[in-house]
């Protein structure tokens, strides 16, 4: 007989820290969002908390550290969101829209952009900023996309080709239109029929490219 076990709860003290480490991450994210990377201090910090800046430094032992667990808490969150969409035995197409609009939802998202720009502006000084935020975030996106597409390949509903290309080609068409002019300002916040329309065209644009019966440019005469 198999014995079953079952997750003890926190203990008191474990949940206060938890809490209190929650509570950080929710001011730091505001906090990086409103001054930037440079000009965000654990001292500013530690005074928007209203804690001192020992006990930030418990529970992070850098900004770096900061900074990686905020985008960590925000990215795994969502991540768990669209693992729920993604059904692999759901029908392709509306899987996939329905997927795409929830992305693009996020990204499009007033949060999302301010970090986007963030990242943007700092990233040429501080290169290592692009690098935790694509360790975190976008990779690991694309990897639950890819893993979908994979599967829709394996089934025979898309043509065999290297699906974590395919995963980034589809976030690069829903991302051309109201994410691009989100970023450059062209535009200050996303209408929800532009967003359906850029999904739209972007899956169809996607399932053309990678239907069952698409000729591979090694066989295209």
């Amino acid at each position: 007989m198999t014995a079953t076990y079952t997750a003890q709860p926190p203990s008191r003290r474990e949940a206060r820290r938890l809490d209190r480490r929650d509570a950080i991450l929710t001011v730091a994210e505001t906090y990086f969002l409103e001054h930037g990377y440079a000009g965000t201090t654990m001292s500013g910090i530690a005074a928007a908390l209203g804690g001192s800046k020992g006990t930030l430094w418990n529970h992070f032992p850098s900004k770096e550290a900061l900074f990686s667990a905020v985008i960590d808490r925000v990215a795994t969150a969502y991540r768990a969101q669209l693992s729920q969409i993604l059904n692999p035995c759901g029908v392709l197409e509306p899987t996939l829209i329905r997927a795409c609009e929830s992305l693009l939802d996020r990204v499009c998202s007033a949060e999302a952009i301010a970090l986007h720009r963030l990242i943007h502006a700092e990233s040429a000084r501080l290169p290592e900023l692009s690098r935790i935020f694509f360790e975190l975030a976008p990779r690991h996106t694309r990897a639950l996309l890819a893993g979908f597409i994979q599967n829709a390949m394996d089934r025979g509903q898309l043509r065999q080709a290297d699906a974590a290309d395919a995963a980034r080609m589809l976030l690069a068409l829903i991302m051309a239109g109201t994410h691009q002019q989100l970023m450059i300002g062209q535009i200050t916040e996303p209408v929800p029929a532009q967003i359906q329309a850029d999904v739209s065209l972007g899956v169809d644009l996607f399932l053309r490219a990678y239907a069952p019966d698409a000729a591979s440019p090694a066989s295209a005469p």
